[in-house]
């Protein structure tokens, strides 16, 4: 229990650090209450060495929308297409990929990286399989918007 308070307090200041210094935008931690609904996007990217697992980013497309649209230092309601928004969702997931894994250097060597995929669904779910845990952490975005960080983590076989 101990670790998995670590992993949410890290994953929750990595993706602090992205919001705050790459797309401009107030992140706090929301209510384990809330989930995403509707029509949404998913950007996972895995890791492997020392640990092996999967950041995952779960959103609204309407907060997809918005961050995109504040990383490209575009306007509120700035025509996109779906394209731009998978792009910076999948940059999202790699920016807070990159920061958690400079959290993580100290404890877990070498970690690899690959690149983020993006899917688009209603109630979208990443899964490990057997032997893994789960950090999840729900964050409020400008106080408008919703979004779930889930870290989901095994030491390497």
């Amino acid at each position: 229990m101990i670790q998995q308070v670590c992993f949410s307090d890290t994953l929750l200041d990595a993706a602090k650090e992205v919001f705050e210094t790459m797309i401009f935008m107030d992140l706090q931690p929301g209510g384990s209450d809330q989930h995403v609904e509707g029509e949404a996007l998913m950007a996972t990217i895995t890791f492997k060495n020392s640990i092996e697992g999967c950041l995952a980013i779960g959103t609204s497309m309407e907060c997809a929308r918005a961050i995109a649209q504040n990383m490209l230092g575009l306007e509120p309601g700035a025509n996109l297409s779906a394209e731009e928004v998978y792009d910076a969702t999948g940059e999202v997931a790699n920016m807070v990929m990159g920061s958690l894994k400079s959290r993580l250097t100290d404890a877990y060597k070498d970690i690899q990286v690959s690149i983020p995929s993006v899917v688009k669904g209603h109630e979208l779910f990443s899964s490990l399989g057997d032997g893994s845990e789960r950090v999840s952490v729900k964050v409020n975005i400008e106080d408008t918007h919703m979004m779930e960080l889930s870290l989901l983590y095994r030491e390497a076989r």
